[in-house]
């Protein structure tokens, strides 16, 4: 019973501080009062605003720099974004990894660092030891993997809008391994996209992807 009643409070006070946030009461990028703070403005405990902070942080809204506080990440509930895509068919976030995943490797062949080079090259093998073991473990490695393609592109708006998408991604990926064995030929198209990023070769890149995004 106890559980029950934390977890309501712990509720009522995510939707207080959404409602602030939407109501303008902090700007984007502006650092939150402290826990104490909140919670004597609430009227709640502490370990109750540090359970919300945390609800609020994983959905996106607020960011936590440890030993610094937590400040505004935005002031748009990432939630229903997230809802949205998770009701996506197959198809749908197959469109959707064209539009965005294949373009923003196509910039990443042009704008990768030798920096973003070594991070590929670390998660590839990840997944490389795990492609014909646990399939969980797998999708975990590769999607690290497709994250770190998005993020070469150093445009900042794809990199968040992929990880809103990943999820979506994941389900995806995981779907279609365990409908079918897993194909050798299929997985080495990641390193021939690697590949292709570090000869800075960003046509090839980007069909390649489009190839990976069909066959995965």
């Amino acid at each position: 019973m106890t559980l029950l009643i934390k977890r309501s409070l712990v509720e009522q006070a995510v939707d207080q501080l959404r409602q602030r946030i939407a109501n303008g009461a902090w700007a984007v990028g502006q650092r939150l009062p402290t826990e104490p703070e909140l919670a004597t403005e609430l009227g709640i405990s502490r370990n109750t605003v540090r359970e919300a902070m945390r609800v609020l942080a994983f959905s996106g809204l607020v960011e936590v720099r440890q030993g610094d506080g937590s400040y505004l990440r935005t002031a748009v509930d990432p939630l229903q974004a997230v809802q949205a895509l998770s009701r996506c068919n197959l198809e749908q976030a197959r469109e959707t990894r064209h539009i965005l995943e294949a373009e923003a490797i196509g910039l990443a062949a042009l704008r990768r660092t030798d920096e973003d080079l070594q991070g590929l090259r670390e998660a590839l093998a990840h997944s490389s030891e795990h492609f014909h073991a646990d399939l969980e473990r797998y999708v975990s490695c590769d999607l690290i993997f497709h994250q770190r393609l998005v993020d070469a592109a150093h445009n900042p708006a794809l990199s968040e809008l992929y990880r809103y998408f990943s999820g979506v991604v994941a389900a995806t990926v995981h779907h279609n391994l365990s409908q079918a064995p897993r194909c050798q030929m299929v997985f080495d198209l990641h390193g021939q996209i690697l590949d292709a990023i570090e000869q800075r070769d960003s046509d090839k890149a980007k069909a390649l992807s489009r190839t990976l995004i069909n066959e995965s």
